[in-house]
């Protein structure tokens, strides 16, 4: 069974597996897999870019998501039509270009948001995972956003010979509902951070080497600020938490919750 992982954290957001997809795609019939995608409004493997906290202190994460090919496939299920989305003895997941009847019941059913409609050609379509090139012997065997990849951020090929790799990896989140058994992994995916600059409005300077503990639903850790008067906690999990600071004789503490969204607390004046 063919697989995918990938590694986020050396993603650096240059489109190029989104652009090698388009390059392979737009305006190429590859019968009986795909015909060929439009040249906007789908992306058969998108880039997506999430920029979290607030300045300043940000950061700006990378994912990209491609079908996953499930095993329990969503979009096989909600499909009316026999033999019009089928699992590959590979693993790969197709949607067949000749028998889609166009009904759009894959589009609503996918939970990663992969599927698209072509209303010209009255179609869903979506990633094949280039089964066209793997299977015509393309020498490098593996999908265009792939090969594409200048930072060799995904990884393709038999599930046992990625099966170390998939050990250090995890699922994607679906969009919505429970996640299905997939057959693309993650490294590296963010998690949630929590970070601040403390400042004493008395002296109107950054304290260096306070104490900040966090504690609760999001994490149990500690560090201190930095030369800048700085502070990030990565790895967090969602939920509430207890910040407490304590520098220049004070102490202060702060509660908030990681489960929407990551935590910046911009300066804090230590009071």
């Amino acid at each position: 069974m063919k697989a995918i992982v990938f590694n986020v954290l050396q993603c650096v957001g240059c489109y190029s597996c989104q652009i090698g997809c388009k390059d392979e795609h737009c305006g190429n019939d590859w019968m009986p897999y795909a015909r060929p995608q439009p040249e906007t409004g789908q992306f058969w493997m998108k880039l997506r870019e999430f920029e979290r906290g607030a300045t300043p202190q940000v950061k700006v994460s990378y994912t990209p998501v491609p079908c996953m090919h499930c095993d329990d496939a969503p979009c096989m299920e909600a499909c009316l039509t026999e033999g019009a989305i089928i699992k590959r003895a590979d693993g790969l997941v197709i949607i067949d270009p000749i028998k889609c009847s166009g009904c759009q019941l894959c589009i609503t059913a996918c939970p990663y948001g992969a599927i698209f409609y072509n209303s010209g050609l009255q179609i869903a379509q979506k990633c094949t995972g280039c089964a066209h090139l793997i299977d015509r012997g393309w020498p490098i065997k593996e999908p265009r956003c792939i090969n594409n990849c200048p930072g060799d951020v995904g990884a393709f090929g038999e599930e046992s010979e990625l099966a170390s790799e998939i050990a250090q990896a995890e699922k994607l989140e679906p969009n919505f509902g429970e996640t299905p058994k997939v057959r693309v992994y993650y490294k590296g995916l963010p998690k949630r951070f929590i970070a601040g600059c403390v400042y004493n409005p008395a002296t109107k300077d950054v304290v260096i080497g306070a104490t900040c503990t966090v504690s609760g639903a999001a994490g149990n850790t500690s560090a201190a600020t930095d030369d800048f008067g700085d502070f990030w906690f990565e790895g967090l999990s969602k939920g509430t938490f207890t910040l407490t600071i304590s520098g220049d004789g004070k102490t202060k503490t702060i509660t908030g919750d990681t489960t929407e969204k990551d935590v910046a607390l911009g300066d804090i004046a230590l009071t």
